[in-house]
């Protein structure tokens, strides 16, 4: 497994579709700040339309993009001309996905709205490190056919909602997350960041062998073999490129593997912290108390269904 699937799973990341918007003529949608833990998209079908995001901000919308909002921003959604009538909205809840429409003349704006759904203590190993808005193009990229196909499939999936369309489309959803993710760090887009270690291939390595292993006692000599790099030169890479000592990035990760397995409750906080690389359950404690923001006691209990 690679170390960015390693920590969707860690995030608990999931999709899950909300509506379909078809709007057409004169139209303005607010969109309120997301709650903890949901990061909202929106995946354009067809048409045009543009996003208004606070400081004046504003993104063209247009056919094959992925907008995601990692920090649930506040946002408008509203046709290209700013042109504003008094057409009704309608909700349409007749068949398994809601659908929202607006009346007029016009290109219609066929948006799929929907949310990435992750647990909000460990949005810092993904979310935390993006900016507040995520565009990708999906159908321009040159030399990614299959983008165009799962667009595609969207619109078939949405457009009949034959047995199981939802489950496949969310299903798709969390490959689109992560065609957005790679979109960015291939245009250099990233702020140094967990993510930005995770998509250098050398430095990944070392990322992938604290997931793999973080109850072995990780040095900076033993962490630069696995990216065959000399101790100066890895150091250095590695505090450039995720602005964190890999002391600090170690750290974060065990306390987020320890969370994944308090979460399942099967082993004692004494086991949890001798798989995560601590003999001693009360240091244990104190750093899961420092980056979790709760003991593991209560943490489990927070946590228990």
């Amino acid at each position: 497994m690679d170390a960015l699937t390693r920590i969707l799973e860690l995030a608990r990341v999931r999709g899950a579709l909300d509506l379909r918007c078809q709007l057409a003529g004169g139209f303005s949608l607010d969109h309120e700040e997301a709650g903890p833990g949901e990061a909202p998209f929106h995946l354009v079908l067809a048409g045009e339309g543009v996003m208004e995001l606070p400081g004046r901000r504003t993104l063209a919308l247009r056919a094959g993009d992925l907008i995601i909002l990692p920090h649930g921003t506040t946002h408008r959604v509203r046709d290209t001309h700013g042109v504003m009538n008094d057409a009704p909205v309608t909700l349409d809840t007749s068949g398994p996905l809601t659908i929202k429409r607006t009346a007029g003349e016009g290109q219609v704006l066929d948006l799929l709205c929907g949310r990435f759904v992750h647990a909000p203590d460990a949005g810092q190993l993904l979310f935390a490190s993006l900016p507040d808005v995520l565009q990708a193009s999906l159908t321009d990229r040159h030399g990614l056919p299959t983008l165009e196909a799962i667009v595609s499939m969207f619109r078939d999936e949405v457009g009949t909602l034959a047995p199981g369309a939802l489950a496949v489309v969310t299903a798709l959803s969390q490959a689109l997350l992560v065609f957005a993710l790679r979109a960015q760090l291939e245009n250099s887009l990233m702020p140094p960041s967990l993510l930005t270690l995770l998509a250098d291939p050398r430095l990944g390595r070392a990322m992938l062998a604290m997931l793999r292993e973080p109850a072995k006692e990780w040095t900076v000599e033993s962490l630069a073999a696995q990216s065959a790099m000399s101790r100066a030169t890895f150091a250095r890479h590695f505090e450039a490129k995720g602005k964190q000592s890999p002391h600090e990035v170690l750290t974060l990760l065990r306390m987020h593997l320890a969370a994944e397995l308090l979460r399942r409750g099967e082993l004692t906080a004494a086991a949890v912290a001798e798989r995560v690389g601590y003999r001693s359950e009360s240091a244990f404690g104190k750093t899961f108390l420092r980056v979790m923001g709760a003991t593991p006691a209560r943490f489990r209990r927070d946590s228990s269904p």
